[in-house]
């Protein structure tokens, strides 16, 4: 059994689209970010940094994982499933996993606080963060072009750390119209019965794939506000 600490977010929903896709038993915590729960000094004995998501593995005595691509890093291993075990095959997927957490996740995310959150726009810092996200949806539609998924044709976690942000384009402010490889992709990964239970694992406040403006996304924008504009790191000295 796997404890999985998680949010709606992204993160959190790659780790359970990866625990649904593994058919692995988990019991599901769910941390409210702007009550500051991933602060407490519970969740920082799992997760020093205290974000989200973090996994404690019972069957491995209580073994905490913490950052999402560990995370599915650890999964793959110890299931021997969605990563290659040949090296050029397993350094494949590494790469692409990288190419997300040091690339699609922060820039994707600076979109969104300066696109979405931030009370004040300024158009230098939005043309900026959503110009990149498009370079690099371009470099995944790229890739895709000649590939069925990410690292060449087998399903990865690679495919799961990106869909689960580059699924969510629109609340970034990014179109993918042109993009018609990487459209195939998100549509193919979408339509996985593991990945539409994963992402209601919890289900988001808002459909955080569309682009709209209503009321429900003006009180989800104002909730994750309080997030950037407070900060994450002004409590239990983290």
């Amino acid at each position: 059994m796997i404890d999985l600490y998680t949010a709606a977010t992204p993160n959190g929903h790659k780790i359970s689209i990866a625990l649904e896709e593994l058919e692995l038993p988990y019991e599901m915590h769910v941390l409210s970010l702007s009550g500051g729960e991933q602060k407490r000094p519970e969740f920082l004995a799992i997760s020093p940094n205290g974000r989200i998501p973090a996994i404690v593995d019972r069957g491995a005595g209580g073994f905490a994982v913490f950052e999402s691509g560990a995370i599915l890093v650890y999964l793959a291993e110890k299931t021997s499933r969605l990563m290659p075990a040949d090296a050029k095959g397993r350094s494949r997927v590494m790469q692409w996993l990288m190419f997300q957490m040091g690339g699609i996740g922060p820039m994707m995310g600076q979109a969104n606080v300066f696109f979405r959150y931030l009370p004040e726009k300024i158009p230098l810092a939005i043309d900026r963060y959503q110009g990149e996200c498009r370079r690099l949806f371009r470099v995944l539609d790229q890739q895709l072009a000649d590939h069925e998924y990410l690292a060449n044709d087998e399903y990865s976690i690679a495919d799961i750390a990106n869909w689960a942000w580059v699924r969510t384009h629109r609340w970034s402010g990014v179109e993918v119209d042109d993009l018609p490889h990487l459209k195939r992709w998100l549509a193919a990964v979408r339509a996985r019965p593991a990945v539409q239970r994963g992402i209601e694992r919890p289900p988001s406040q808002r459909a955080l794939d569309t682009g709209a403006d209503d009321a429900k996304a003006k009180a989800f924008a104002a909730s994750a506000r309080v997030i950037v504009e407070t900060g994450q790191s002004k409590e239990a000295g983290v």
